[in-house]
């Protein structure tokens, strides 16, 4: 292998799904001879910066204010007017972060940029003349393909997702689909279509069925839902995870029902030996279940999600609902069957991926 390349990672920072590709590309990246010179997290009031995260990448983080969706008052799905409005209240704060992204961009001395979905990433490489090639990587960029026929959905905003998308991935020399199941690149669009991005730990766990529900919400309002029908069903055991930094780190409610706060490696764990997953439709979540034959729940708490839950319930792999009705899930466990192909095409990412990211 010739001279290693130096690499700039800009991370959107909602949900753990960007976090943890950030930290799998960077175990890839170093293990084979190059260099993660910094890392550049989007953040914003509503979400801390995961502990996990920090503890598992090596390279600098550094974080900058960046746009995000403003949850409803019940913390369950997306209040648009209220973002919108929030958005604007901040954009003179947004300015300032995209002059610290040009500045850290330049001063990284990096060989390319990999931007996980951050917004302004694009509006950076809009403004200003930067040289350094960007690699734009994410699940929604997939929706772009001219074979995906996300219009085909039913589901109203997708033109908004579709427009957020492409500002995300201007400047890009290329866009790196995430995908649950193989399909051809785009090469008029530039999309190369490749693997989920699994980290080790997840590739070398091995799965059980345990006798409990495993879950992830991003909005910790759906812990009404799942608390209703918990008081209907007692005798089956939850185990959720949620974003609610005010709790304990393990909120016991009962002999059969806790929540724990975002913690990846008990995340992990729980998710391995569960009988079933439901989650609000985080595109890694879904594929770690996928990847360890669990049927899936999904409640998806804005459009993305939707999306998402559009293309894994499309791959016969879960079931989508408006709130946790765990009892259409485990009825949905008793009539699933495992995605025979997808272990594999998880596992061919580290090749598939690296390939990318150094081609140019």
């Amino acid at each position: 292998m010739g001279k290693g390349l130096k690499y700039l990672f800009i991370v959107q920072g909602e949900g753990r799904g960007h976090l943890t590709q950030a930290m799998a590309l960077e175990k890839l990246l170093t293990e084979n001879g190059h260099q993660v010179v910094g890392i550049l997290v989007g953040k914003s009031q509503a979400r801390q910066l995961p502990e996990f995260f920090v503890r598992g990448v090596s390279a600098p983080v550094r974080q900058f204010d960046s746009v995000n969706f403003q949850p409803s008052s019940e913390n369950r799905t997306v209040n648009m007017l209220r973002s919108v409005l929030y958005n604007i209240e901040k954009f003179p704060q947004y300015l300032k972060s995209i002059l610290f992204l040009k500045d850290a961009i330049r001063d990284s001395e990096a060989d390319v940029v990999v931007n996980f979905y951050e917004l302004l990433t694009g509006i950076t490489y809009f403004n200003f003349k930067i040289d350094i090639p960007n690699i734009s990587i994410g699940h929604q960029y997939l929706f772009h393909h001219s074979d995906f026929h996300l219009g085909d959905s039913g589901i109203i905003g997708t033109e908004g997702l579709q427009i957020f998308t492409k500002i995300t991935a201007i400047g890009a020399h290329k866009r790196l689909a995430l995908s649950f199941r193989s399909m051809d690149d785009d090469e008029q669009k530039r999309i190369r279509v490749v693997p989920p991005i699994l980290r080790e730990s997840v590739l070398e766990t091995e799965p059980s069925k345990g006798n409990y529900i495993h879950g992830y919400m991003l909005n910790s309002g759906f812990s009404e839902d799942v608390m209703k029908w918990h008081a209907a069903h007692p005798e089956v055991e939850l185990r959720f995870f949620w974003d609610r930094w005010s709790e304990t780190p393990v909120k016991r409610i009962d002999d059969t029902l806790s929540f724990y706060l975002l913690d990846d490696v008990e995340f992990l764990k729980q998710m391995a030996g569960c009988m079933a997953f439901a989650s609000t439709a985080g595109f890694e979540s879904v594929c770690e279940a996928m990847y360890f034959g669990k049927p899936i729940l999904m409640v998806p708490s804005h459009i993305e999600q939707r999306c998402n839950a559009f293309d894994a319930v499309r791959s016969g792999v879960g079931i989508s609902s408006d709130f946790f009705d765990l009892s259409a899930l485990l009825e949905f466990a008793g009539r699933f069957t495992p995605d025979p192909a997808f272990p594999d095409w998880a596992r061919s990412a580290r090749r598939r991926i690296l390939q990318e990211l150094i081609e140019l």
